[in-house]
């Protein structure tokens, strides 16, 4: 079953709004941060900027969230965008759509704890890992790799749950 789409207020690095629906067929990285998130900065965003660096952009997309929960004064879209110059992030960014309470509606609809949280979907747009903190890099790569193998639309109960 499909994930729910991504609550996108502006994108950064790219020239269209994306969806994940418009990722089907491909395997798509979502690394969810904050700018002033240490772990998001040392740790989640080099490895998504090494998966986008890494993998054929036909077969595996990388987006990055910027999902601000706490001070928001700070880290607004103008500074978001100098951010993104100075570490020469290069996948497409989004910024995730301020909710009703103190959560971003893409963080609230996929219950994530925080940042850095990484998502995982496959080839047919369903939410294969979530991952909350560090993601060690061979278990990142095995994720995707196995994400690749499948088919586009396995068999009912064919599909193996990893993360």
């Amino acid at each position: 079953m499909a994930a729910p789409e991504l609550h996108v207020s502006q994108w950064f690095n790219t020239d269209r709004d994306i969806t994940l629906a418009s990722l089907r067929g491909k395997v798509v990285v979502v690394e969810a941060f904050q700018m002033l998130c240490p772990g998001c900065v040392s740790q989640g965003l080099p490895l998504a900027q090494k998966v986008h660096q890494s993998f054929p952009r036909e077969v595996v997309a990388v987006l990055g969230l910027h999902t601000v929960f706490e001070h928001h004064a700070a880290m607004t879209p103008v500074s978001l965008k100098a951010f993104l110059h100075e570490y020469r992030i290069t996948f497409p960014v989004g910024v995730d759509t301020p909710g009703v309470g103190p959560l971003p509606k893409t963080m609230e609809a996929f219950q994530m704890r925080g940042t850095p949280s990484m998502l995982i979907f496959d080839k047919s747009g369903a939410l294969r890992a979530h991952h909350f903190g560090a993601v060690p890099e061979l278990l990142l790569g095995a994720e995707i790799a196995t994400l690749l193998c499948e088919d586009a639309d396995p068999a009912p109960g064919a599909a193996m749950e990893i993360g």
